[in-house]
């Protein structure tokens, strides 16, 4: 996953103090860890601010979430490299929606889908923000949401809107440079962390609403 900042939050640059950011504007690859296209290698491009979640966070997250997706509808907001979108749509998503600004990224993302011929997977060319304001509510089972490093008041708004697109019984992804107490954010007020890990810098959690324990 991972991004292109907002001067605002809502796509761009990745603000500095990502320790994920990368720069230049070549090439790599980043490999699906699991499912019907496991090992498959896809092109990532190397521009500012972009670069996937790491493939040990990946592992660990599908492990959390059961290795298998079947059926489910999944959104990933700030979709950056597609890692964790196109991961979900491996281990037999039914509906993937990947989130992503950046015109160049946005084009990489739909070259992969057709690579892999991802029917499941929708690529929406927008800005995250303006998007999830304007999806119904419960309308997905899983959200990832890995917005750029170092801006609280993103990170804020972006639960805030990502909170309540989250089914019932669903699950929320939360990648940030911090920790994230429920307790301590009113967006996520009657939400509980139910598994969380460190990775250098990258904190990453699995939420689910405390009703559901």
């Amino acid at each position: 996953m991972t991004r292109s900042s907002p001067s605002r939050g809502q796509g761009g640059r990745a603000h500095q103090s990502d320790p994920r950011a990368r720069s230049g504007g070549g090439a790599h690859t980043i490999r699906i860890i699991g499912g019907d296209w496991k090992r498959t290698p896809l092109p990532v491009l190397d521009l500012d601010g972009l670069r996937p979640t790491p493939d040990r966070v990946r592992e660990t997250l599908f492990n959390w979430l059961g290795q298998r997706l079947d059926g489910l509808r999944c959104l990933d907001l700030f979709a950056g490299s597609g890692g964790l979108g196109f991961e979900a749509a491996s281990r037999g998503a039914a509906r993937v929606v990947m989130v992503e600004r950046s015109a160049r990224a946005a084009a990489q993302l739909r070259a992969n889908q057709a690579r892999l011929g991802a029917r499941m997977v929708e690529i929406a060319e927008a800005d995250a923000l303006r998007l999830a304001a304007n999806l119904a509510p419960g309308s997905f089972d899983v959200v990832f949401l890995d917005p750029p490093f170092g801006d609280t008041a993103l990170l804020e708004r972006s639960l805030e809107l990502a909170a309540p697109l989250v089914a019932r019984d669903g699950r929320l992804y939360v990648e940030s440079g911090e920790p994230v107490d429920p307790a301590a954010r009113p967006a996520l007020a009657g939400w509980s962390v139910v598994r969380e890990g460190r990775a250098g810098a990258v904190h990453y959690h699995l939420l689910q609403r405390e009703n559901e324990e």
